[in-house]
């Protein structure tokens, strides 16, 4: 049985266009007292291996030409980076965040390699429990 006040992200593009919607789902999500469990994949955990946060500003090719107008007038509006928005919703409220057993395994990263944000590396399986048990799943 799904639990409306749950919502399971799975993050798998590490692109500043779909990095700022999983933190600004996230934190939307905690403003509605909503429980949220984020699984990193693919180019979503190498987004999150230590130091890259701050680096990352490439959008996705369909949007590439935009890219830097959007870096632009994000910047004129001061607009926080989508790591420090995801940050503070995981201060505030309820977010976990996992990384993929597979795929750090994949890339020879183990929990030290990523952001300390990241609470544990699971397998699939544990996430997709996790899934089953929320009101709401998106893949990013």
């Amino acid at each position: 049985m799904s639990d409306s006040n749950r919502m399971s992200l799975v993050v798998f593009n590490g692109t500043v266009d779909k990095l700022y919607p999983v933190a600004i789902m996230a934190s939307g999500a905690v403003m509605n007292d909503m429980r949220v469990d984020i699984f990193l994949t693919f180019w979503g955990l190498m987004a999150f291996k230590k130091g890259e946060p701050y680096k990352i500003n490439q959008v996705s090719k369909d949007y590439e030409a935009l890219g830097p107008e959007m870096m632009r007038v994000m910047q004129e509006k001061n607009v926080p980076s989508w790591y420090d928005t995801l940050l503070q919703a995981k201060e505030l409220g309820d977010v976990h965040i996992y990384a993929c057993a597979m795929t750090a395994d994949l890339f020879n990263m183990d929990i030290d390699d990523l952001e300390p944000v990241i609470e544990d590396i699971i397998g699939v399986g544990e996430f997709i429990d996790m899934a089953q048990k929320a009101g709401t799943t998106m893949f990013i």
